[in-house]
């Protein structure tokens, strides 16, 4: 499905509405678009994105999937990650491995005690150069690194607050304000 379009059958090498299939396997699909190569994961949900008009803010729009979580792909310091959108979290939250492919140095960041759902956690304060999710890009995101690993990387309200958010049923509507 393209922005909303019908769903559709592609093979390997063909092209519809920009967006060609450059490989298929049993967990993922490869893509090319926007003049880069992007990998979806089985069960990862559809991001629409708008290209901002006339100078407008970026913003996209990302659909809950089936147990009502919002999923998007995206990138930290320039390292594809999936992130989980997760309002309860103050900042972007990533574990350790997560971390150590960003190239994060976290031990040099604060240390700190987290409170989680789980309980108590060891993690550092550090700041993210870039963290991009979809096709919206920030810069200096405050986030913190676990000491153990997740399954996701969090987006937390570090990144949230700087947008405008508005849900629609089943879609979340992200605009970036700054």
């Amino acid at each position: 499905m393209i922005n909303h379009g019908v769903p559709r059958s592609a093979g390997i090498g063909s092209v519809i509405d920009g967006v060609r299939v450059l490989s298929v396997d049993g967990e993922s699909a490869t893509l090319e678009f926007d003049g880069r190569r992007h990998r979806l994961v089985i069960g990862e949900q559809a991001v629409s994105v708008a290209a901002p008009a006339g100078g407008g803010a970026p913003s996209m729009i990302i659909h809950a999937d089936s147990r009502g979580h919002f999923n998007v792909t995206g990138a930290v310091n320039g390292v594809d990650t999936r992130f989980l959108v997760d309002t309860g979290a103050s900042v972007v939250a990533l574990g350790r491995s997560d971390a150590l492919r960003a190239g994060i140095e976290y031990t040099k960041g604060e240390p700190i005690t987290l409170h989680t759902a789980n309980g108590q956690a060891r993690g550092w304060m550090v700041s993210l150069d870039k963290v991009r999710a979809g096709s919206i890009t920030l810069h200096n995101v405050s986030g913190v690194v676990l000491e153990g690993d997740l399954p996701y990387v969090l987006l937390g309200m570090s990144f949230l607050n700087r947008m405008e958010m508005r849900r629609e049923g089943s879609a979340l509507h992200l605009r970036q304000r700054y």
